[in-house]
């Protein structure tokens, strides 16, 4: 299975970590985000020049797979900026398998047919 990886950029090495696991189950993660050469800063993304060619990376990425893991975490106030959650609501427009990883942010993580883990250890322990 082809699978997006939707995750806060502060995470990255985890999911780094957490790709290889997928790996070895046989899949393929599609997300280049995570091999570190898509950070902004909160100034940039007014006005750098990366911040298109990244968000256009990052569509690219969650259509060429069929399913989009999103790892959700306890709000951490004004700073965070979200775009994982843009990711999780295209991915559940488009009707893909949804798997949320962690605790449900909004609504939309109950909806029906939402997969939903506490953590990466009961993930792993439901499928491998």
């Amino acid at each position: 299975m082809k699978i997006y990886l939707a995750a806060r950029y502060g995470r990255r090495k985890e999911m780094l970590e957490f790709a290889n696991s997928l790996l070895h189950m046989g899949h393929t993660v599609t997300s280049r985000w995570i091999k570190g050469d898509h950070q902004v800063s909160d100034a940039a993304l007014d006005c750098g020049p990366d911040t298109t060619r990244f968000a256009v990376e990052d569509l690219e990425d969650l259509m060429a797979s069929s399913c989009c893991i999103m790892f959700s975490e306890v709000p951490r106030g004004t700073t965070s900026r979200g775009g994982r959650h843009v990711e999780f609501g295209i991915a559940v427009g488009r009707g893909m398998r949804c798997i949320v990883i962690g605790p449900r942010e909004n609504v939309f993580h109950s909806l029906p047919g939402i997969e939903w883990h506490p953590d990466v250890i009961s993930f792993l322990k439901m499928y491998m």
